[in-house]
């Protein structure tokens, strides 16, 4: 299946130092690996930059060894070797441990054939090395594997920054050169049907995971592209998770179970990368599972569990400016789908009169998220969205539509030390004359740091008894439970 294409072979390419150029008609899957060929560069001794992650908060991973120039020649002259050797359009047909498998056997005789000094370990990394460049992102490998990597962010081929528990630090990784760097970002961006270079040089796209992937190209971006990475934990958190880590107490997370329960329209506010996202898909999972839910995402990241969830994502236009779906054009036809629930990712626009308008007409239970400091602050950026789409209605009419649509605000922060916390479940009441009346059912108050520097500070009853939403709990049968956890919330803040 894999044998050579006429006379060439490993012995052939002997003495190649770069990559030849890439066969012709190569399968879709592999395309990427043969026009750019990727490899990592060298890296100088003295312009290394010494790492100093927290311990705490890293999993124990292998260190990478330190790569010199002889390595990188090596790798070269390998790969050349391999393109000559690989059939493409046979290496897609398989699966991809069958095919990484191929690949190291080829790599293997290869290495013999040229009679290369290298040790079981060297042979190892240059396989690994190899066989990510082929079949999956390259130098980006390592750490899309670390579950405990929560953002990655490339800023151009010679400088990878990563989020380890709250806190950014330097990452070993580096790319050959820039062209390599935007050779994967087309790549990741090409699986979702999307394009990345000058001439749309910004671009949205997700990984097979769900991890939100964020590309700008130059000359946009004028030290070569800017890759950032969003990563998705493999094992999706819940809410005792949450409680576990810290975020929110016992009581609240009861709190957030029912108000998912007994379908209140949601809106979770936050900054960027306050968890928004993960805390929605912790509140899905108490949607009943009979219910029809409808998401609409900018790039499709949330995880529902539940087994009647129909997924839309928004489309760019094409290279001719047309055929683009806006997020208000989803969430229109979302209401000729007959959903029961309508959840928007991220609401950034005019596509919020629309969501209103639907948690008002019979879809209770919608949620989405919105960046905002405060849930104040969240109702005022409403207000501000929908004057952006070109509605000419009266302040106070926008305002009746919102106090009226909105049962319940959930403020979510990343403080200062990088932990994450809930520090506020606001509950919309109405309106006051040309005022909305909130009240908080639990705040998050600091009152202090420990000697690490780690924010200490606890999750404050106000001491309402009974929330505006009583009756909707009591209609699902919650309000035992729901007086419950307000009691206890209460007990434990004095």
């Amino acid at each position: 299946m894999f044998g050579r294409r006429g006379n060439d072979g490993p012995a052939k390419s002997g003495g190649i130092a770069a990559p030849p150029s890439p066969p012709r008609a190569p399968s879709a899957a592999a395309a990427p690996a043969a026009s750019t060929v990727l490899v990592e560069p060298a890296r100088e001794g003295s312009q290394q930059r010494q790492q100093v992650a927290p311990p705490s908060m890293q999993t124990p991973t292998r260190r990478r060894p330190v790569r010199t120039e002889e390595y990188y020649d090596t790798k070269s002259q390998v790969f050349s070797a391999l393109i000559d050797t690989i059939d493409l359009s046979q290496l897609s047909k398989l699966d991809a441990e069958a095919a990484r498998e191929e690949i190291r056997d080829i790599v293997n005789d290869i290495i013999t054939i040229k009679n290369f000094a290298m040790s079981i370990s060297e042979q190892e990394e240059l396989l690994e090395d190899i066989c990510n460049d082929v079949l999956g992102y390259g130098p980006l490998e390592p750490l899309l594997a670390r579950d405990d990597i929560a953002d990655i962010m490339v800023n151009g081929a010679g400088q990878t920054f990563i989020e380890v528990g709250g806190k950014t630090v330097e990452s070993e990784i580096r790319f050959r050169d820039n062209a390599q760097l935007l050779s994967i970002c087309q790549r990741i961006v090409s699986q979702v049907g999307r394009r990345v270079d000058e001439s749309s040089p910004i671009c949205d796209a997700r990984l097979p995971d769900g991890s939100r992937v964020n590309v700008i190209a130059p000359p946009l971006s004028i030290d070569g592209p800017a890759l950032t990475i969003r990563k998705f934990k493999k094992d999706k958190l819940t809410l005792d998770q949450l409680v576990r880590f810290g975020a929110i107490t016992p009581e609240g997370a009861t709190l957030l179970q029912i108000i998912g329960r007994v379908r209140c329209n949601v809106v979770i506010s936050g900054g960027t990368g306050s968890g928004k996202t993960t805390l929605l898909n912790c509140l899905t999972n108490y949607i009943d599972r009979d219910e029809r839910v409808i998401t609409c995402e900018d790039t499709a990241e949330l995880q529902l569990q539940q087994p009647h969830v129909v997924r839309l994502e928004t489309r760019p236009p094409n290279i001719e400016g047309e055929g683009e779906i806006t997020m208000r054009d989803l969430v229109k036809n979302c209401l000729r789908m007959r959903p029961e629930r309508i959840i928007v990712g991220e609401v950034r626009g005019p596509e919020v009169f629309d969501l209103l308008q639907a948690m008002n007409t019979g879809h209770d239970g919608s949620m989405g998220t919105i960046h905002a400091n405060t849930p104040r602050e969240c109702l005022s950026r409403m207000e501000s969205m929908i004057a952006m789409g070109g509605f000419s209605l009266p302040a106070k009419t926008v305002r009746e539509i919102i106090s009226t649509s909105v049962d319940v605000v959930i403020q979510a922060a990343r403080l200062r030390d990088g932990s994450r916390r809930i520090t506020q479940i606001t509950e919309v009441i109405g309106m006051e004359g040309d005022v909305i009346i909130t009240q908080d059912l639990m705040r998050y108050e600091i009152e202090g740091e420990d000697a690490s520097g780690r924010i200490i500070g606890r999750h404050m009853s106000t001491g309402i008894g009974k929330p505006h939403f009583w009756d909707r709990a009591r209609y699902y049968n919650e309000e035992k439970r729901l007086a419950a956890a307000l009691d206890e919330m209460e007990n434990k803040s004095k």
